[in-house]
């Protein structure tokens, strides 16, 4: 997985990252964004339109989002609740818009409130 969205995210979701994506591989969950590791290809332009600055590279993780290594994968390769089954590689995320679920570990985070969030979503 080259490129994960961490803990920053949440909550927030400016989506600058995702207009900025040449292969449309970020999709988005209820409260976080995921990139989908089998369709990035390593461009890195998500990572500097990142306004939150929750985008690393895999290798570049700091400790306290190790965690989110293995959840943006999961996003993609579990099922989540209220889907039949994993989405897998969709081949873009624009076709399926805003999923409306998260991952467990992400779904368990305490909600943070921003009141300008809602204003960048746009």
């Amino acid at each position: 997985m080259p490129y994960v969205i961490g803990t920053a995210c949440v909550d927030v979701m400016h989506k600058a990252c995702v207009l900025q994506c040449p292969v449309d591989c970020i999709y988005e969950g209820a409260r976080s964004l995921y990139i989908n590791p089998d369709e990035c290809v390593d461009c890195g332009a998500c990572r500097l339109e990142c306004d939150a600055g929750a985008i690393y590279y895999e290798t570049d993780l700091p400790d306290d989002q190790l965690p989110h290594l293995a959840d943006n994968a999961a996003f993609f390769s579990e099922t989540l609740p209220g889907r039949d089954a994993p989405l897998g590689s969709p081949g873009g995320a624009a076709a399926l818009g805003r999923l409306g679920v998260d991952t467990p570990l992400v779904s368990a985070l305490t909600p943070r409130h921003f009141p300008d969030a809602e204003t960048l979503r746009t």
